[in-house]
């Protein structure tokens, strides 16, 4: 696909065909995830889910930090494409995939060194620590992988080319999926196993996301003596990277915090908190991509000087993110059940019944982040990171105090109520400083 200027034509058109691509690309990342839970939970039991569980928060922070550092990249990369600036686009690429090959080799091998003190710091039960901390220590050996898909993904995405990584990640998803089918649930292999399936799948979807932007992206290929890291442009992309990648990380690390209080409470509750979160996961993705969609449209036109149109686009984004809380609650509402179900073997009822009763709550609450996601957007692709920033700390710091305040009478649904808190809080934040943000503009 050749690289798309937003800066003119169709804005609800522009949007549609940057986003669609996006959400089915991040299902597909979310996939990789979610078959290890599957085919771990049917095939190698409830110990094996609890302790996958267990594990995600903690790499969930790694991931994030680096798409982070990635989205804070692109928005430079996406403003310098709307203002014509392609040799500028091409040192930011460069600075970011040199900062990136030191910043995830460091991840991996501290990652590698620290999995079981770190999971045993958290309160994993005994019984689940050792799967749980082997599994965990293969994956971040993958970080390198993530990083540099992100990276080069992050470039596509700035100059509106959202499609060409979906490609990637939609055959990586599979061989994912197949290699586990084939290793686990057909060979009978353990937990480490399905960890190393996820890392070779990652290493596959950024080794072709390199060799795509060699052959048809001329604006992005760097070559001998290109490969120098700009300290201005470094500095810049910290200071947006950074403000994004502690904004992307204060969701896992409170959902790290929240797994502290659910711990306690048995393997059940694990294996049910561990299988809502991956479809928690599902239904916020297409909110988040939508986000994003608005992050690449504004940050073009901004770089054009396109002010009215920006305004249009920010509009038409909330519509599009209400379109879709509709969808998902229905879909919800109505296929709670089923939807558990595919996480564990006949005889564990119990675990789908408590699943059921949050995803039925959480279903009517996916309408507050569809437009804290799309508020976050547009600030993002204004280069304004420190409200985004803000809103997420409030909600992140809310949510951890009200699970730990609610988990413990009634259970799993007390985390939906604490999410409808601190998502609440956030638009109380973020709406009325749009309007103060946008009256002189």
């Amino acid at each position: 696909m050749a690289a798309v200027n937003m800066t003119e034509g169709s804005i609800t058109k522009h949007l549609v065909d940057y986003s669609i691509p996006l959400i089915l690309g991040n299902m597909f990342q979310l996939t990789y995830n979610a078959v290890d839970s599957i085919i771990a939970g049917r095939f190698i039991g409830k110990e094996a889910l609890a302790a996958e569980g267990t594990a995600s928060p903690v790499m969930n922070i790694v991931i994030l930090g680096i798409s982070g550092i990635c989205m804070g990249a692109s928005v430079l990369m996406s403003e310098f494409y709307g203002a014509g600036q392609k040799e500028k686009l091409k040192r930011e690429m460069s600075t970011t995939v040199i900062f990136g090959c030191y910043f995830s080799v460091i991840i991996a091998i501290l990652g590698g060194f620290f999995s079981k003190s770190l999971l045993g710091a958290l309160g994993v039960p005994d019984e689940i620590l050792g799967k749980a901390a082997s599994y965990l220590s293969v994956i971040f050996l993958g970080a390198p992988f993530t990083y540099f898909y992100n990276a080069v993904s992050a470039a596509l995405k700035s100059v509106g080319d959202s499609k060409t990584p979906l490609k990637f990640l939609a055959f990586s998803s599979i061989l994912n999926a197949v290699f586990d089918l084939i290793f686990i649930g057909g060979l009978g292999f353990g937990i480490v196993c399905s960890a190393v399936t996820t890392v070779v799948a990652e290493a596959a979807s950024a080794v072709l996301c390199i060799i795509y932007v060699y052959r048809k992206i001329p604006m992005l290929q760097l070559r001998r003596g290109e490969f120098t890291m700009d300290r201005q442009l470094l500095r810049q992309t910290l200071r947006y990277g950074s403000i994004t990648a502690l904004q992307q990380s204060c969701q896992p690390i409170g959902k790290l915090l929240i797994q502290g209080a659910v711990n306690p409470l048995g393997v059940d509750m694990i294996a049910a908190f561990n299988a809502v979160n991956r479809i928690d996961d599902y239904a916020f993705t297409p909110e988040q991509s939508i986000s994003h969609g608005i992050t690449t449209f504004v940050a073009q036109n901004r770089g054009a000087g396109r002010k009215e149109r920006i305004r249009k686009g920010f509009r038409r984004g909330l519509m599009l993110e209400a379109c879709y809380w509709v969808f998902i609650c229905i879909t919800i509402t109505l296929f709670r059940r089923p939807l558990m179900g595919l996480f564990v073997t006949a005889g564990n009822e119990g675990i789908v019944a408590l699943g059921s009763s949050y995803l039925g709550l959480m279903a009517l609450f996916y309408v507050f982040p569809a437009f804290t996601n799309g508020i976050q957007g547009f600030f993002r692709g204004m280069g304004n990171m420190s409200v985004t920033l803000l809103g997420t700390f409030v909600q992140t710091s809310l949510r951890v105090v009200f699970v730990y305040l609610l988990t413990s009478g009634i259970g799993l649904l007390g985390v939906a109520y604490a999410c409808a808190i601190g998502w609440s809080v956030m638009l109380l934040v973020e709406v009325p400083y749009y309007f103060w943000f946008m009256k002189d503009k």
